[in-house]
């Protein structure tokens, strides 16, 4: 069994009359990239902030690397590395020059770190180029350098290829994927760029509204977001019950705004069609379709599931 690099229990956070974070579970295996799903607002930034103490919880438990406790916690948060936002680089210094200073003002010993971080995230051949004159991808790369610089165990990331444009959001994955693979480094990402989060993560967790709605892996996704035939009709309780009782149909899911995403009989699509017309039920659209991350999400906050 894969031994756990964070879990919170009842992880809460409440500004004023605001519930930020409500009582959020969540268990990251050591060697996953866990994608944490959310819309703008859901909490995903408040959890990334509590877990590396950038702000206090108000209630409910962290465990870093098996240690709770804030005294625990304190020693176990050297294991971890962050990127809540790109931090606040001197623009007329250096890659190097810059990754120096913090060095020395956080106390992270021997001076080559500052060259094997740089290294990392391909900033090595920088040169003298001055952080002023960095691209975006430039400036994101030196961020994840800062959060590398003490070799992390565990690297939280906070929307870090927002704004990127799309070869950007490829060099930044692929990133990702070898400091996953080749230094073992455990991550945890956020991003509303769900077509690009699918394409790195090993596992997920949904958020809406402060709350903790699902925890999967991506075989379990691909699992529930397999072919379908998709229904758009004018009373889908109707045609769900329809397809239920005379069909024997029960994997099928109820979305909103009138449409029904059929998941087996897909081989007899024309059973579905003469039942509708036969029942009176108006069918203004099938389509065979294969459901994505977002459209997994978009269902899992507002649709209903049966089967």
């Amino acid at each position: 069994m894969a031994e756990n690099v964070l879990a919170t229990r009842g992880l809460t956070k409440r500004y004023g009359n605001h519930l930020a974070v409500d009582h959020a579970d969540i268990v990251i295996p050591k060697g996953e990239i866990y994608g944490l799903v959310g819309r703008n607002g859901a909490g995903k930034t408040t959890i990334i902030r509590m877990v590396v103490a950038q702000t206090v919880p108000t209630s409910g438990e962290i465990e870093l690397f098996g240690a709770t406790g804030e005294k625990n916690l304190q020693k176990a948060r050297s294991r971890t590395g962050a990127m809540v936002e790109i931090p606040s680089f001197y623009p007329y210094l250096t890659a190097r020059e810059n990754l120096e200073y913090y060095r020395r003002q956080r106390g992270v010993a021997g001076a080559h770190v500052v060259d094997d971080a740089l290294r990392q995230v391909g900033l090595e051949d920088a040169g003298k180029k001055k952080f002023k004159a960095f691209s975006l991808g430039m400036k994101q790369r030196l961020g994840l350098a800062l959060a590398l610089m003490n070799r992390p165990d565990l690297l939280l990331l906070d929307e870090p290829i927002n704004g990127l444009d799309p070869e950007g959001i490829v060099d930044f994955r692929n990133l990702l994927l070898e400091l996953n693979r080749q230094y073992q480094i455990t991550i945890l990402i956020s991003s509303h760029i769900l077509s690009e989060l699918q394409n790195l993560a090993t596992c997920y967790g949904f958020i809406d509204q402060g709350r903790m709605l699902e925890q999967l892996s991506a075989g379990e996704l691909a699992e529930k977001c397999r072919d379908c035939l998709e229904l758009k009709v004018n009373d889908a309780p109707r045609a769900a019950a329809l397809l239920e009782r005379q069909l024997g149909y029960r994997d099928f899911e109820v979305l909103p705004g009138g449409a029904i995403r059929l998941y087996e009989g897909l081989e007899a699509p024309e059973k579905v069609t003469r039942l509708m017309v036969e029942q009176g039920i108006s069918l203004a659209g099938m389509e065979h379709r294969g459901a994505n991350l977002e459209d997994y999400f978009l269902n899992l906050i507002g649709g209903v599931h049966h089967g």
